[in-house]
Order: structure tokens, then sequence, then C-alpha cells
């Protein structure tokens, strides 16, 4: 079954609006894994917008699933991910101005580049996954790198869904196909809901995990946490 890691930077940013612990990360962290999360997914950024660095060193200890930490492998970065090890990292091309990710790696320009951090993370005993566009080119030179996956950046899959899902998924297809002939693992996030989730795991079923947060978040907001979480995790059923 495809692993749901809830992404809960929406919910430090609610946290930084006001000042204060509420609501509580760490609390609602431990909730998500409590409801069906199999892991949880932070992107913390330079200017700790949302998620904080002190966020990541408290919330290792206390998480039973599995941790994905998301960025742009900057020297403070390689070095809280060094000193947290968490089960996963996954490689993003942000720059530390971007709201939000909106690309993939290009894995052929950045091949050196991107080998070296892999190489340091995998030497640390830490699962490393690239980001990257549908492009099976892409995908075939993160294999190439060492990554353990790839995470495809699903952002156009989502805004082209609802005119045409078959033509909105088929680059995703083939790029996923690519990743499992090179012998890599398989993430996809940005974007997924509970109205294109569940076709998107049916055309590419050895889909091993998503990242899930915004439209998680807002889910939230209806339906309650714990009923939200059981919906996306039936959609990957």
């Amino acid at each position: 079954m495809t692993k749901l890691s809830v992404n809960i930077n929406k919910i430090a940013t609610i946290r930084n609006a006001r000042g204060g612990n509420n609501p509580d990360v760490q609390q609602v962290a431990l909730d998500c894994e409590r409801f069906g999360a199999d892991g949880i997914t932070v992107h913390p950024r330079p200017d700790e917008r949302h998620i904080r660095y002190a966020d990541v060193v408290n919330l290792k200890p206390l998480l039973r699933t599995e941790f994905n930490i998301e960025g742009y492998p900057q020297k403070s970065f390689m070095n809280l991910v060094g000193s947290v090890r968490p089960t996963q990292v996954t490689l993003v091309p942000d720059s530390p101005e971007q709201i939000t990710s909106n690309a993939g790696w290009d894995t052929c320009t950045h091949y050196d580049f991107l080998t070296d951090i892999v190489t340091e993370l995998r030497e640390q005993g830490i699962r490393t996954s690239i980001f990257v566009d549908a492009n099976p080119d892409m995908v075939e030179k993160a294999a190439e790198i060492g990554a353990d996956r790839v995470e495809l950046y699903t952002e156009l899959y989502a805004s082209a869904y609802a005119a045409d899902p078959d033509a909105a998924v088929a680059p995703f297809v083939r790029a996923a196909e690519t990743a499992r002939r090179c012998g890599i693992g398989l993430n996809a996030g940005h974007d997924l809901s509970l109205e294109n989730l569940a076709f998107f795991k049916q055309h590419i079923p050895w889909l091993d995990e998503v990242s899930i947060g915004h439209a998680l978040v807002c889910d939230a907001l209806y339906l309650g946490l714990e009923q939200t979480i059981r919906r996306y995790k039936e959609c990957l059923q």
C-alpha cells in the first residue's frame, strides 16, 4: 500500500501567525500518526516562516513513523539533517524566497552537485529522494546519481486533471515506469487532493509514498483531521 506522509508546514504557519504555541506542531504530528498517517513531512526554510529548525529537532524523538525532511541542500540544511538523521531527505531545488516548490531538479545540469549530496546522505544512512518533473530523462539521471527514490512534482497533473484525467496522468505514468525500470522507488507530491489522488494511484499502483500538506489541512477545516486522514488513506488503497 502506498504510504501517506502528512506535511505539517501549514500547521506551523498558523502557529507562527500569532506567536505562542497554538496550534501545537508536535501534538498535531502525533495526532496525525495516531489517526493513521504513515509518516510526517516537514520543509524547513532558511527564514523559518513555517517549520523552524528547532521544530525538526524536537519532532525527531517523538515520531514513531517515517520522518521526511524536504529542502534545498545548503550547508545549514545539511547540518540539520545530519544531526537529526530522518528516515528520508527529499532534495528540492527551491530558492530561499520561494513560496512553494514549483519545479523539479534538472538532474542532468546538476548531476555532479546532486551526486555529492546524495553520497553524503547515504553515508549517514539516510534514504534520499530527488524532486523531479515527470520527465523520464530526469528520472534516469536521478537513478544514475544514486538516489533511492524520486518524487514526482504533481502540480501539472493536478491542474490538468479536471479537464482530461487520462491526458493529465499519462506523462506521470511514463516517468513512473522509468523509475521502476531503473530500480528506484517512487514518491509523489504537490497539489494532490481528495479529488485527484485515487485516480493517480490507480494508474501508478506501485507508488511508494505521497506527501500531502496544503490540501489535506484545508480539508481538515471541514472534515476534521482524523476523518481527513482516513479519506486520504482510502484513496491509496
